[in-house]
């Protein structure tokens, strides 16, 4: 606050004053007034200059200590700003991307981005760009063209075009290597990262095009290169062209780094250089590998045998050569996985679950391992490359030191047998029909239906192939190399597979990661390293909450950053267009940033920004040290004075 007065006239009048920078533009009004020259003479102050002087620095102190107030008039008849656009804008801004602020800051991406953009002439700025491609892939997830079109709708009100985008994005590309290997070197300053076990799986997105990319011929190597769209078994089951991704994701559900393949690449062939670069960025440290039945062929767990690692993955069951399936099978050699205590599946079978004594039991497993060490048909198939360059598909056998650890469930039996009826059911309802041709799934309902004899067209229950599922209802199967570890411990280890599912549905769902609307693969590249990017950012903002016992869905917290928007009035501060709630108030007890306050001076939120590197160390943690932002005060009330015209 300051004293403002019309230093040309013999007997002004004396105000407190205050300029405020809002962005670009500066506003100065009169917060309260002091009283006129003559006025202040006539009540006996011998110097109003130098008492208006004393009155504009106790309200400073005021600020401080008390509660304050000054007047803003309103005119009801006052129109709306008026604008050239068609449609009407909201002038409300985002603060809730503050939060998403403070990771985007501890990775230190700015750093590295400034580095990649010294040596180079651009007319945009590189951080800025990936900064809200980021934000709003997490918040407003919308095209590349919508975001630009979305900018204004944040409180930093940023500015740069569509081609500026397109541009950041080829830079982005070109250096994807070094950006996945940054976000990962620094996310360990902001969370312990544990790659004891690192979690793998693959996915794929789809394209709204109707053909593949084009291959084309590399004179160099003698090979055809294959565009990254290509035709391939999609996951969504549409016809599109589709990209692969491949992510590695650590033991709390945080990805670690990621892979893009062409759609017609087979899931198997994605994994050892996604892995041995993974390895090297964790400086060859000792790994858990875990996978899926699809992606644990027989060379990928000779390759995770190596080097001190191990791996634990899904086995088929109905793979399984005959004399495995019998052994596995056999009721005997069976023990509870929660205390070792001896079982057989018959017991699991008949004990009354309607009893409370026996609840333990039903909601229990009991497990088996076989013990393999030889030549055994796992059911495995490999790609074997011929002398004249093709390939064809093998059978492949164990020639490493394994066991297959079995497990039956009776909740699990009774859930398929239920699932299981209802196909039947819609199977009979197929038969009566009476279709002329029926496809077959190994999943679809049509696996149960053959034909009644010779003629055509004429069907059937399939009563052989139902018997021949009921016989593996309950069970399931993994196969390790970690031939002295509990069953119990490499089971719960393999639990924990669904956190990397649903990373892809947070990319997927959340996200909108597809369908994707670039042509070039540098831009498809860097459209996954912006949503990668958002999802590790997400990922640590969720860690950091269930570290203080917060634990929140998906759509609740995001939900809670989207709508926590202000309005701007007069220019003089902000005003707050949300609510409080549970999250925001586990973000601000996690983050120490309050942003739950009904009033914000412009300076205050701008010092949030100026002030983002005073930090102090907090549990091994890095907070904004929020009594340096000044970015709000108790005390502060405001006196709403309104004209009517």
């Amino acid at each position: 606050m300051k004293l403002s007065y019309n230093r040309n006239s013999k007997n002004p009048i004396y105000y407190i004053s205050q300029s405020i920078r809002n962005g670009k533009k500066t506003t100065s009004f009169n917060v309260c007034k002091i009283g006129k020259h003559s006025e202040l003479l006539a009540q006996g102050i011998e110097n109003p200059l130098e008492y208006a002087k004393n009155q504009v620095k106790k309200y400073n102190n005021s600020l401080l200590e008390e509660k304050v107030s000054y007047s803003i008039d309103i005119n009801f008849a006052e129109k709306v700003s008026p604008s050239v656009e068609n449609t009407s804008k909201s002038l409300s801004s985002n603060i809730g991307y503050f939060y998403l602020q403070f990771f985007y800051s501890k990775l230190k991406i700015k750093n590295l981005l400034n580095d990649i953009s010294k040596d180079r002439k651009f007319n945009f700025n590189l951080n800025d760009i990936t900064r809200f491609l980021v934000f709003d892939r997490i918040l407003y997830p919308k095209s590349k063209l919508a975001t630009v079109n979305n900018l204004n709708f944040y409180y930093e009100k940023p500015e740069f075009s569509h081609q500026n985008v397109l541009r950041a994005m080829d830079v982005l590309s070109d250096n994807y290597d070094l950006f996945l290997n940054h976000l990962f070197t620094e996310s360990n300053n902001i969370v312990k990262r544990d790659t004891s076990v690192c979690y793998y799986d693959c996915t794929n997105y789809y394209f709204e095009i109707e053909s593949p990319d084009e291959q084309c011929f590399d004179d160099v190597t003698g090979e055809y290169l294959y565009g990254l769209r290509q035709y391939g078994p999609s996951k969504e089951h549409r016809p599109n062209p589709i990209v692969e991704m491949g992510l590695f994701m650590d033991k709390d559900g945080i990805p670690i780094t990621m892979g893009l393949f062409p759609g017609n690449m087979n899931e198997q062939k994605t994994v050892a250089n996604l892995e041995t670069k993974m390895i090297k960025s964790l400086n060859n440290k000792k790994l858990i590998y875990c996978g899926d039945a699809g992606l644990g062929s027989a060379s990928i767990r000779t390759f995770n045998d190596m080097g001190g690692r191990a791996f634990i993955v899904t086995q088929s069951i109905k793979k399984l050569s005959e004399s495995l399936q019998n052994e596995l099978l056999k009721d005997e050699g069976f023990k509870l996985l929660s205390s070792d205590d001896e079982t057989t599946i018959s017991k699991l079978k008949e004990f009354d679950k309607t009893d409370p004594k026996n609840i333990h039991l039903y909601n229990d497993k009991a497990y088996k391992s076989v013990f393999v060490d030889s030549n055994i048909d796992l059911g495995l198939i490999e790609e074997k490359k011929l002398k004249n360059g093709n390939t064809k598909l093998v059978k492949s056998k164990a020639n490493l030191k394994q066991r297959i650890i079995i497990t039956y469930s009776r909740k699990m039996a009774e859930y398929q047998k239920i699932i299981r009826n209802k196909q039947i059911e819609r199977a009979k309802i197929l038969i009566s029909k009476g279709v002329d041709d029926i496809r077959k799934g190994p999943n679809d309902i049509a696996r149960f239906i053959k034909n009644a004899n010779e003629e055509k067209n004429t069907y059937v229950l399939d009563q052989d192939r139902i018997e021949q599922e009921e016989k593996f209802d309950g069970f399931y199967a993994i196969a390790t190399n970690l031939l002295n570890d509990s069953a119990k411990e490499i089971f719960e280890i393999n639990d924990q597979r669904y956190k990397i599912e649903d990373c892809f549905r947070v990319l997927k769902t959340n996200f909108d990661a597809r369908p994707v609307y670039h042509r070039l693969d540098n831009r498809i590249v860097a459209h996954f390293m912006i949503c990668y990017t958002s999802l590790l950012i997400y990922r640590l903002l969720e860690k950091k909450l269930k570290e203080k016992g917060y634990h929140f869905t998906i759509n609740e917290i995001l939900t809670t950053l989207k709508n926590m928007n202000i309005s701007n009035v007069k220019d003089r501060f902000y005003q707050a267009d949300y609510a409080g709630g549970n999250v925001l108030n586990a973000l601000c007890n996690t983050f120490k940033l309050q942003l739950d306050k009904k009033y914000y001076l412009p300076k205050n939120l701008k010092k949030f920004w100026n002030n983002f590197r005073i930090k102090i160390k907090y549990h091994n943690f890095y907070f904004i040290e929020l009594s340096k932002t000044g970015l709000y005060h108790e005390n502060a009330s405001i006196e709403i004075v309104f004209l009517t015209n």
